[in-house]
Parts: structure tokens; sequence; C-alpha cells
């Protein structure tokens, strides 16, 4: 019985006692639990764009209805070009948001990966990813990612790839700092004296312990690369038009801000919304993944 409860079967009931643990801390957070009620309808209703409010009503111009305020036809109103403005706000959260989510996985595996390899093998090995890491640092995150674009090119792919260069050094120095502290746990030096090899080591005892703190850092970056691929957008240097965007929006709107300020009250309230629901998720994951509250 003994060797049955430390089997296959046990270690699932540990981990679903565990995941339960987490959820019931969660919970306790009004806010949390309000941002993650927030983000699903916002994505559920995103995901449906296409059924909502047809992508040719973003991006088709109807000078006759330029600059319409709010009505029932067009609930947001329309923007300088006669475009239906709910309909580019619905479509523009899918490249915002999905620039978002992807630039923050690829930064996590990318930084978490040199991360454990530089707190693992130390010495040479982490003084030459560090130092390299210093010249990305010494960089404003902003201006480094505008000049990536701006070498590159304004696209999806683009963007992907200098907000993934700008954010993978948070990752990097984080899980490093946790590496370094769980290397030296006598689970660590078992698996070594067992001859296991140090992937392996890395892979399945030193990054699941890790997960806590990158799971939280990671929630919380998405709220920041959505604010910073808004900014790119305002400063020109996002997705080209007329492909709906978030901070394109508002960058179109500021010659009308005083007599049509729907043009910018709309793309501005989806940015503000998406970016304080995933903040307060991830406020709420960090307590309820925190070792130190068990109530």
């Amino acid at each position: 019985m003994a060797e049955q409860s430390g089997g296959p079967a046990g270690a699932s009931f540990k981990r679903q006692s565990q995941a339960r643990e987490i959820w019931r801390r969660f919970k306790k957070s009004k806010g949390a639990l309000f941002g993650l009620v927030l983000l699903i309808v916002m994505l559920a209703v995103i995901a449906c764009a296409d059924f909502i409010a047809p992508y040719r009503l973003a991006t088709k111009q109807n000078l006759a209805k330029k600059l319409a305020p709010p009505s029932i036809e067009h609930i947001f109103g329309c923007d300088s070009y006669g475009r239906d403005i709910f309909a580019r706000v619905l479509h523009g959260g899918r490249t915002s948001l999905s620039i978002a989510v992807m630039a923050t996985i690829t930064s996590c595996l990318f930084g978490s990966l040199l991360g454990a390899v530089a707190g693992y093998f130390g010495k040479k090995v982490d003084s030459v990813i560090m130092r390299s890491l210093d010249i990305f640092m010494s960089v404003p995150d902003l201006l480094f990612t505008m000049a990536v674009v701006v070498a590159l090119g304004a696209n999806f792919i683009n963007l992907l790839i200098a907000l993934t260069l700008a954010y993978f050094t948070n990752y990097v120095r984080l899980v490093r700092s946790q590496v370094l502290n769980l290397s030296e746990q006598e689970y660590v030096e078992a698996a070594k004296a067992g001859g296991a090899g140090s992937v392996r080591i890395i892979a399945s005892h030193i990054i699941p312990n890790a997960m806590g703190v990158i799971i939280v850092n990671t929630t919380l970056n998405v709220s920041k690369i959505i604010l910073y691929e808004s900014t790119l957008s305002f400063l020109g240097l996002g997705m080209p038009p007329p492909a709906p965007e978030w901070g394109l929006m508002l960058m179109e709107a500021r010659a009308f801000l005083r007599t049509s300020p729907h043009l910018l009250f709309f793309p501005a309230a989806a940015i503000v919304l998406s970016a304080c629901s995933v903040n307060l998720i991830g406020d709420g994951l960090r307590d309820a993944l925190d070792p130190h509250l068990k109530s």
C-alpha cells in the first residue's frame, strides 16, 4: 500500500490538492476574482468578434458617417473615416492581446532558460550570460523596442521579436536567483548523486519549483506589454493601418479630442480594463502562491 501511494496516483493526488489549495486562496481575493471574470468576458467577446461585428465594418470607410456619435446603429460611434469604432475595438483587441500574450510567452521561455542555465552552471557560463544581459538592460525598454521595430519594420512578427527582446531580461535575473537557491537544496544534491543529468535536473526539479514566481511575473508582464504595444502603435510603430489596433486608434483620435471624445474613450477604456484585469489576477496569484500565506 505504501508503494502505491508513492506512485503516479499519489503524485496526481498531491498535484490536485495543491491546485485546490491555490484556488481556495485565490478565491479569497475579490479583486482577483473580479479581474478573472472581467478578462474572461473580454476574451469571450473578442473571440466572437466576427459574429458580433464583422471585420469589414472595422475597415470599411463611409465618409457620410464621419465622426458620427454613439447611436443605436453604431453603439461606439464612427471614426474620422466613418469606420465603426465598436468593430475596431473588438478586432483591435485580437491584435493587441495576441501580441501581448505571445510576447510574454516567448520572453518567459527564452529568459527562463537562460536564467536556469546561468544559475545552475555558474562561473564562466553565468558571467557570460549576465554580462551580455547588462548590454540589453543598459537601454530603456521602450527605446530598445522602438529601435528594433524601426530597424526591422512594423508588422506582427517584428513587434513580437522586439517585445520579446525587451522583456526576456526580467526572467533571466528572476529565474537565476531562484535557481541559485534551489540548486543547493537536498533533493537537487540527491538527484546529482543519483546520476541525473543537468538537463533533467533543471527540467524536473528546479524549474517546476520556481514556477510560482515565474507564473506571477508572467501574468504581471502581460499588462505591461499591452501598454507597451499600445504605446508603440500610438507612436506609429505598430501594425500598419487600416488594421485595427487600440494604440493606433488612440493616435488617430488625438486630433479630434475636443470635438469627438468618443474616438479616444472606447479604445482607452479597452486598454485600461484589459491591463487592470490582468494585474488583479497577477496580484491574486502572487498571494495564492506565496508559501508564507497558509490561511
